[in-house]
């Protein structure tokens, strides 16, 4: 079967012997105790090539087929209209009577995609336990970095040696996981945002997974992954197949290189969202479960008045749901509450211009609702017993034929009645004992394929419809659910701070603008941290900007100022969610330096953010990343990110005034401003625009 020579960085046109010469220059020495042929790794890993690591495929047939070899009897090369190289390999084994199907991307923003398909050509039944790709590193790669996190704290970067061994992340949540890794990256001794070769791997799939790391005592390293199959999940009939998840690829000097890669890829999807991504005003920290209907019209006017574009109604509007015990599966507004439907706070909603979202949670249901009474059947369990509870609520099984129409009924309907332009999509909980009734089955792969579809459909019957991607704030973020989504919820936590380090590293593989990110109140109802509007406002700017807020509560001057922040936000969006993401590393951490620059270099924004207190006064300089080398850039500070608390004497740092500075692009890049000393947990935005040379 086919093997990667060579995934890195582009060699230029080789031609056909200087391939042939560079196999012949990779083949590796036969040294003392290994096989008696050298034989590198394949996409596939197979036992049966001396390949002594995990194996790609792990299966078996009562005990026997379990160690495949598979033999190249087809191959396709092709070119689609969106200029992707594809290449399609299928080989087959007599002996474990398997047929294998690779196929393999190369996109024109140099994201590699590869996936595999087994069918069991046999008469018996095949248990497959496993099918994990992998695609080699090279030795110059020593060092790993991985995300981890729990609620209210996702995307916590954490770097250990890529030492002999394996460095396993495994998801066995039945949800991509707010602990998930977006990213498992391989790379130089030090690698950085800036600099250093990176390989980095993302699996795509919102269930269980595996990314994983390994090094062999012989040199070779390869970085793989793929879904983590259940105990007899996955039994193959005759002719039946399996197909494993997108796992994508993507090497970049420096992780800002990889980061730019896969958002060109996924901008360049037809399915990308392409208009103005709208501010968004939701409900859920101005009222949690205390609805009404004069309370939700007063928020709406207020959204309305400060350039809100899309009211979101969050949880707590169907039957029973006063808390979070209750109403999960009667997808009915609750008659108590909303006597003539939802509709009056819709027609208001859309009479002021806005649109309307609705949250919903249409995987879960609470014992006490009517859909559970009349179907426990439905809910998720592996024999007798109920799964352990989680946030008083169960999985409800859309494996069953049933229960999936039921959701898609109600969901079709509360869409079309209502008229309703987005949906917030939560999932908030893990799968435990994922089980299908009455066989009690693991049923964690074919839930994660009946949402897909119901999703799908939704969208086909609604081709207007947006979804957001909601899991306990950041509990699937995937580019699987992003295939069928519009954004997704970065985290349950809108503390700036926090939200600064969450931000930054899922934009390791989203652009900002497939990012919510919310301005919450003075006082953080998950941490309890107090904080300027500016830092709140312009910590929101670099991503999908919404409020959080009980505005209606808020002063005529926070109201005004966060208009003003409302009116940045439309006048930059265009950059933001075009443009390519950068960060400076500074080496006084409590310092962080982000920012946006468009693609053809013409502008940027660039935040300086301080975390915490400095290690010396003033900290010194920061240099702004990505702009073009060849020109001059007028940096200023941005209105109303430009009087963070802080600045004691504004005459201490004299670019910092309206006129600003000029200065060439790569003194900017090389060199960098003064910083000035700011508070701890300030922002202060700088605006750059390119200048045109003499006689342009």
């Amino acid at each position: 079967m086919p093997r990667v020579l060579h995934w890195g960085a582009d060699l230029g046109d080789l031609t056909a012997d200087d391939l042939t010469q560079l196999c012949l220059a990779s083949v590796s020495p036969v040294v003392t105790s290994v096989p008696d042929a050298p034989l590198p790794v394949g996409m596939l890993p197979e036992s049966a090539t001396g390949w002594p690591g995990l194996p790609g495929l792990s299966g078996h047939r009562d005990g026997r087929d379990w160690s495949p070899l598979f033999t190249l009897t087809a191959l396709e090369q092709s070119t689609r209209p969106d200029g992707a190289q594809c290449v399609t390999a299928t080989g087959q084994d007599p002996s474990t009577q398997l047929t294998l199907c690779l196929e393999l991307e190369l996109t024109p923003a140099g994201v590699v995609r590869a996936r595999a398909t087994v069918e069991n050509d046999g008469p018996a039944g095949y248990a497959l336990d496993g099918l994990l790709l992998a695609l080699p590193v090279p030795s110059e790669a020593t060092e790993l970095l991985d995300l981890t996190g729990r609620h209210l704290r996702e995307r916590s970067p954490q770097r250990t040696d890529f030492a002999v061994g394996m460095r396993l992340r495994e998801g066995r949540r039945g949800r991509t996981g707010l602990d998930a890794t977006l990213v498992m990256a391989a790379g130089e001794a030090g690698f950085s945002f800036a600099a250093g070769e990176v390989w980095a791997l993302h699996v795509a799939w919102s269930g269980n997974h595996r990314s994983y790391a390994e090094r062999l005592p012989d040199g070779r390293a390869v970085l793989g992954g793929g879904e983590l199959l259940l105990p007899g999940e996955i039994r193959l009939a005759t002719g039946e197949r399996y197909q494993s998840p997108w796992l994508y690829a993507v090497y970049g000097s420096g992780l800002d290189e990889v980061s730019a890669r896969v958002h060109g890829y996924l901008r360049a999807r037809p399915s990308h969202p392409r208009n103005p991504r709208p501010v968004v005003l939701n409900t859920w920290e101005a009222v949690y479960f205390d609805h009404s209907l004069d309370k939700l019209i007063a928020l709406a006017d207020a959204a309305a008045e400060v350039g809100a574009e899309r009211y979101v109604l969050d949880d707590g509007w169907m039957r029973y749901r006063r808390d979070d015990t209750a109403g999960l599966g009667d997808w009915y507004p609750d008659e108590v509450v909303w006597p003539h439907g939802l509709s009056p706070l819709v027609e208001h909603v859309h009479g002021l211009g806005l649109q309307f979202g609705l949250w919903v949670e249409p995987e879960m249901i609470n014992l006490e609702s009517d859909l559970a009474r009349a179907h426990p059947d439905w809910i998720m369990a592996t024999g007798d017993r109920m799964p352990l509870a989680w946030r008083s609520q169960q999985v409800l099984d859309l494996t069953h034929p049933q229960a999936y129409e039921y959701i898609l009924d109600r969901l079709s309907s509360l869409v079309a009645e209502y008229r309703i332009d987005y949906l917030k999509w939560d999932h908030n909980r893990d799968l435990i004992e994922a089980g299908h009734q009455p066989t009690g089955r693991p049923a964690v792969h074919e839930q994660t394929l009946a949402t897909y579809a119901l999703m799908d459909e939704l969208r086909r019957r609604f081709p207007e419809l947006e979804i957001e991607s909601c899991s306990s704030g950041g509990g699937r973020v995937d580019l699987a659910v992003l295939e069928r989504t519009d954004r997704v919820w970065g985290s349950d936590c809108n503390d700036a701070l926090e939200r600064q380090s969450i931000q930054r590293w899922t934009q390791l593989l989203l652009p900002p603008e497939l990012i919510g990110s919310h301005v919450g109140p003075a006082s953080a109802h998950t941490t309890g941290r107090k904080h300027d509007l500016s830092f709140r406002a312009g910590t929101a700017l670099f991503g999908h900007f919404g409020i959080e807020w009980d505005i209606v509560s808020a002063s005529p001057q926070e109201r005004q100022e966060l208009a003003r922040w409302i009116v940045l936000y439309k006048e930059v969006r265009h950059l933001l969610h075009t443009g390519r993401v950068v960060r400076a590393e500074h080496p006084d951490p409590a310092l962080s330096v982000h920012g946006v620059v468009a693609q053809d270099g013409s502008e940027a924004l660039f935040a300086i953010v301080t975390t915490a207190t400095a290690v010396t006064a003033p900290p010194g300089r920061i240099r702004l990343p990505g702009l073009d080398s060849d020109h001059s850039y007028r940096v200023v500070p941005q209105p109303p990110g430009d009087h963070p608390v802080g600045i004691i004497d504004p005459l201490g740092v004299p670019w910092l005034n309206p006129d600003g500075v000029t200065l060439p692009g790569q003194v900017l890049v090389r060199v960098g401003l003064q910083a000035p000393e700011l508070h701890p947990e300030q922002i202060l935005l700088l605006r750059v625009v390119r200048q045109a040379r003499k006689g342009e």
